[in-house]
């Protein structure tokens, strides 16, 4: 179980005709409340879709009885006539539950640039409200019902000692990087929490999770995270511990979304320490994961420490050089800039890749997810349609 782990919520996916085939491609949670609160995250590409507009003025009240997701079309890039679709959508969801279309943030994915097709998507929601239910398969169908090019779907589920639970689904597996990705994430807790608490332990679970998975460099139109709470547990959570376990959620959801990524073979973590701040840290870790020599080395399996140094030397941040240490899947190949190891003791040939890079001026530590730029996410990406 996912979304419907907490308890007050309720969840669906349908076929509503929104794309090619014959797959679910609409999905609704509702909150059932007693509590309605909500806080949300969204891309920070200054392209934004109709969606993402609407969701972001719905957060402004911090309240939220319901999400419409579709897959198979971004509406973004639509003008006026898409953003009346996202009202309309809301709209059409908040007259089924008997609140305002203000109560309802709307969420897509899929081709930019085409109109959503408005009485597909309505009709999809009333379907949806009607298959409405609170089983495990419920929350599955939810799932599986905002998938495009991913190949699973993608759930997880922390249960308290204290007795409220959390749960989430996310979509993605392109077009990742910061400020999130193709992805749209929900995730619901029945603990009892106001819009601030709320608001914080989003926002430093993405910070972390979400924030650090960096696929392929590009910033989709259309990211959000929303995290909605239903308060039908009747306990208030320790604010530490709420916060902790909600980011565990996001890292895991994160996870999941990485190693899922479009033509991935290699898992990569690139780990940052001793850098001057965190920042910085940050920063190397993105420049190093992104880059397409170290990603199409680690492809092939190779162990090429030197182009991690230069992708760590051109990044914004301070760096010396003489202080530069790198370790793959634990072999130290680069100690205080140059070579300390024979790569052909490097082992590569697995799934999961350990990048660490030791720069030896401060404390500032942090880690970046990422894949390997392989043969088939150029075919993915060249013939993208849904």
């Amino acid at each position: 179980m996912s979304v419907v782990s907490p308890q007050g919520f309720r969840a669906s996916g349908v076929v509503a005709g929104i794309r090619s085939g014959d797959g679910p491609d609409l999905a609704l949670v509702v909150n059932d409340g007693p509590q309605h609160t909500a806080a949300g995250v969204f891309t920070r590409n200054k392209v934004k879709a109709a969606p993402v507009l609407w969701s972001e003025q719905v957060l402004t009240t911090g309240r939220v009885r319901a999400v419409v997701l579709n897959a198979g079309n971004a509406n973004a890039c639509t003008g006026p006539e898409g953003f009346q679709t996202a009202h309309a959508t809301a709209e059409t969801a908040a007259e089924l539950l008997g609140c305002g279309a203000v109560e309802v943030a709307v969420c897509s994915t899929g081709l930019i640039g085409s109109q959503l097709p408005r009485e597909s998507v309505l009709a999809g929601v009333r379907a949806a409200h009607t298959g409405l239910g609170a089983d495990a398969a419920a929350g599955r169908a939810a799932a599986t019902a905002v998938m495009t090019t991913d190949t699973v779907v993608k759930e997880a589920t922390h249960t308290d000692e204290a007795g409220w639970t959390i749960g989430g689904l996310t979509k993605g597996a392109g077009m990742i990087a910061p400020s999130m990705a193709t992805m749209l994430s929900v995730v619901t807790t029945d603990a009892v929490v106001d819009a601030p608490v709320l608001d914080a332990a989003l926002r430093a679970g993405v910070r972390v999770s979400f924030d650090r998975l960096d696929i392929d460099g590009s910033m989709s139109t259309n990211d959000t995270v929303l995290l909605l709470a239903s308060g039908a547990s009747g306990v208030v959570p320790d604010t530490d511990a709420f916060t902790a376990a909600v980011t565990a959620v996001c890292q895991d959801l994160a996870r999941q979304m990485q190693a899922d990524a479009e033509g991935v073979t290699k898992r990569i973590t690139v780990r940052v320490s001793g850098a001057a701040t965190e920042d910085d840290a940050v920063t190397v870790a993105r420049t190093v994961a992104r880059d397409s020599l170290v990603k199409t080395a680690l492809f092939g399996s190779d162990p090429n420490w030197g182009r991690i140094a230069a992708a760590a030397g051109y990044a914004d941040a301070a760096l010396d050089p003489d202080r530069l240490d790198i370790t793959v899947n634990g072999l130290l190949l680069c100690r205080g800039g140059v070579a300390a190891g024979n790569r052909a003791d490097a082992d590569l040939k697995g799934a999961d890749i350990l990048v660490e890079v030791a720069l030896g001026l401060g404390d500032g530590a942090a880690e970046i997810l990422t894949t390997d730029l392989s043969h088939a996410y150029v075919e993915e990406n060249s013939a993208y349609s849904s």
